[in-house]
C-alpha cells in the first residue's frame, strides 16, 4: 500500500506540474496573440518566418485560385466544415498559403463547397502569421493527393505534403486572413488552445488529489499504531 501511495503521489504531483507549465506556455501564446494585433508589419520581400507568430502583416501578390486546399475536420460553433487555403503568389517570388476562413460542410463528400475567387492582378493581403493546424489527439490525418482535381481535400497535412501536391515550395507559415479583408469566409480567429486558467485549474486538481492521497495514507497509518502496540 505504501509503495502504491508513493507512486500515485509522485504521478499526481508530476501531472500537476505538467498542467501548470502548459498553462504558462499557453499564456505566453495568448499574450503573443494580443501583442500581434498592435500594428501591421509590411513584409515586402521578407519571409513570413522572419516575424513573430500571430503578428499581423501585409504582403502583396495575387491569388492562385486554381490550386486551393480544403482543410477537413475543421468545425465552427459545433458545425463541421473546412478551412480554405489559397496560395498567394507573392511579388517577392515566394508562395504563401492564406487561410481565407471556414466554410460549412455541404452534407455530401462528393459535393465540395464553392470557394471560387475573383481574379486579381495584384492585391495586398493583411493577416496574422500562424502555423498549420496540428492533429493533436485527432485521428484521420490525410495528406492531399498529388493527382486529381482541385480544390484538394486534406486533413492535418504538413507543409511538405502541401508543397508536393502544389508542385512548388510553400512558405512554412501561413496567413490567417483578417476579418476585414475581402475574399474571405468565416474568420473568427482566437488564441490557440484552452484558456490558460483551465490548465492551471487542472494542475490544482492534480495537486489536490496528491494532498488527499497523502492525508489518507497518514490517517490509515496512525490508526494502525495503537493496534500494533496492543
Amino acid at each position: 500500500m505504501t509503495s502504491l501511495t508513493v507512486v500515485l503521489f509522485v504521478l499526481f504531483v508530476f501531472l500537476g506540474r505538467w498542467q501548470w507549465h502548459r498553462g504558462n506556455a499557453r499564456q505566453e501564446e495568448w499574450d503573443s496573440f494580443s501583442r500581434g494585433a498592435d500594428k501591421v508589419v509590411a513584409l515586402g520581400a521578407q519571409a513570413l518566418s522572419t516575424v513573430a507568430q500571430f503578428q499581423r502583416v501585409s504582403l502583396q501578390g495575387r491569388f492562385d485560385a486554381a490550386h486551393q486546399f480544403l482543410l477537413d475536420n475543421r468545425s465552427y460553433e459545433g458545425r463541421p466544415g473546412y478551412e480554405v487555403l489559397t496560395p498567394l503568389l507573392r511579388n517577392a517570388g515566394d508562395v504563401a498559403l492564406v487561410d481565407r476562413g471556414w466554410v460549412p460542410f455541404s452534407g455530401l463528400r462528393s459535393r465540395l463547397p464553392g470557394v471560387a475567387i475573383q481574379s486579381h492582378d495584384e492585391i495586398t493581403v493583411t493577416g496574422r502569421v500562424s502555423k498549420l493546424p496540428s492533429a493533436g489527439l485527432a485521428s484521420g490525418r490525410a495528406p492531399p493527393p498529388n493527382q486529381g482535381s482541385w480544390p484538394k481535400v486534406t486533413s492535418f497535412p504538413n507543409m511538405a505534403e502541401l508543397s508536393a501536391a502544389f508542385g512548388a515550395p510553400l512558405e512554412q507559415d501561413i496567413v490567417l486572413l483578417d476579418p476585414r479583408d475581402p475574399d474571405g469566409y468565416v474568420r473568427d480567429w482566437h488564441p490557440p488552445g484552452l484558456d490558460p486558467t483551465r490548465h492551471w485549474s487542472y494542475a490544482v486538481q492534480w495537486w489536490a488529489f496528491a494532498a488527499v492521497l497523502l492525508f489518507l495514507w497518514v490517517r490509515l497509518n496512525l490508526r494502525k499504531v495503537p493496534e500494533a502496540g496492543a
